[in-house]
C-alpha cells in the first residue's frame, strides 16, 4: 500500500549516547552530549494503549511486554536504544544500537535482565537480530502490510533510556530512505520520538507492527522501516550476517 511521498530531511540516528556517538552524515548535527542520570523521558508513560486491550495479570499492555531495553557496552563506549521480541527468542532492533558492541545487555518491561547469545545485522536496512537465550515475555503480530497515509501510529521505548515511554502520531507520507538511498522508500511519522528510541516497534491500532524506528529528522518527524521491507529481509536468510564486536572490527 502506498502513502504520500514527502522531500527527504536531514536526520539523526536515535539511539541515546552515553560516552560515545555512532557515525552520522556530514550534514548531520553532532549526536547529543552525555545523557545525565537524572534526565526525564520526552513523553509521560501512559498505563497502555488504547487500541490494543490484551493486558497482562500484571497490569502491562501486549505492547509494554514485547519491548526491550538494549545497552551496548562497547570498547571505551557505553550506547542504549531498544528493541522488541518477534518470537520467544528473537529480536529486532536497529544495525547501529549493536554496532561495535563488546557485550549487549538486555531488560524487559519488569526489569529482568535476558541474557544474548548472538547478534546479527542488515547491510541493506538499519535492521538487527538478537538471540536470546532466555525466553522473552511476549511477542506482536507483524501487520500484513504497509500502512496509508493517516493511519494511526503508536512508540513504544525506551527514549534518553529513561522509562518505558509510548507516544503516538500518525503516518505522514514516505520519502527515500535518507540513510541508505538503495533501501527504498521508508515511512515518516509525527509520533515524537527521542535518542534511545532506536529499535522501537512501530504499531497500528490493533498493537501489530507496521515498521521499525531507526531516526528522526531535524523537523521533528520520525523514520520507520516499513513492515513490508522487515518480512522480506527476515524471509531471506542472507539478509542478515554476524554482527563484529568492538574487539574484531
Amino acid at each position: 500500500m502506498r502513502v504520500r511521498r514527502l522531500p527527504a530531511l536531514a536526520v539523526t540516528a536515535v539511539a541515546a549516547v552515553s560516552l560515545s556517538g555512532c557515525a552520522a552524515l556530514d550534514a548531520l548535527p553532532a549526536m547529543p552530549s552525555p545523557v545525565p542520570t537524572s534526565v526525564v523521558p520526552s513523553g509521560t508513560p501512559l498505563p497502555a494503549p488504547t487500541s490494543s486491550g490484551n493486558l497482562s495479570p500484571d497490569g502491562f499492555d501486549l505492547a509494554q511486554r514485547i519491548t526491550v531495553r538494549i545497552r551496548n557496552v562497547g570498547c571505551g563506549s557505553l550506547s542504549t536504544g531498544t528493541g522488541f521480541a518477534i518470537d520467544e527468542h528473537t529480536l529486532v532492533t536497529n544495525k547501529h544500537v549493536v554496532a561495535d558492541s563488546e557485550q549487549l545487555q538486555l531488560a524487559t518491561y519488569d526489569g529482568r535482565d535476558v541474557a544474548a547469545s548472538a547478534a546479527s545485522t542488515a547491510s541493506l536496512a538499519d535492521l538487527a537480530i538478537v538471540r536470546t537465550v532466555d525466553a522473552l515475555p511476549a511477542w506482536p503480530e507483524l501487520a500484513p502490510q504497509d500502512p496509508a497515509a493517516g493511519d494511526p501510529v503508536t512508540v513504544v521505548g525506551y527514549p534518553l533510556g529513561g522509562a518505558l515511554t509510548i507516544t503516538s502520531g500518525t503516518v505522514v507520507g514516505t520519502t527515500t530512505d535518507p540513510l541508505n538511498e538503495n533501501l527504498g522508500d521508508v515511512l515518516v511519522t509525527d509520533a515524537p520520538v527521542e535518542p534511545g528510541n532506536s529499535g522501537s516497534a512501530a504499531l497500528d491500532a490493533d498493537g501489530r507492527v507496521i515498521g521499525v524506528v531507526y531516526a528522526k529528522s531535524s523537523d521533528g518527524f520520525s523514520y520507520v522501516v516499513p513492515v513490508s521491507t522487515l518480512r522480506a529481509m527476515l524471509d531471506d536468510e542472507s539478509a542478515f550476517s554476524p554482527s563484529p564486536s568492538c574487539t574484531t572490527s
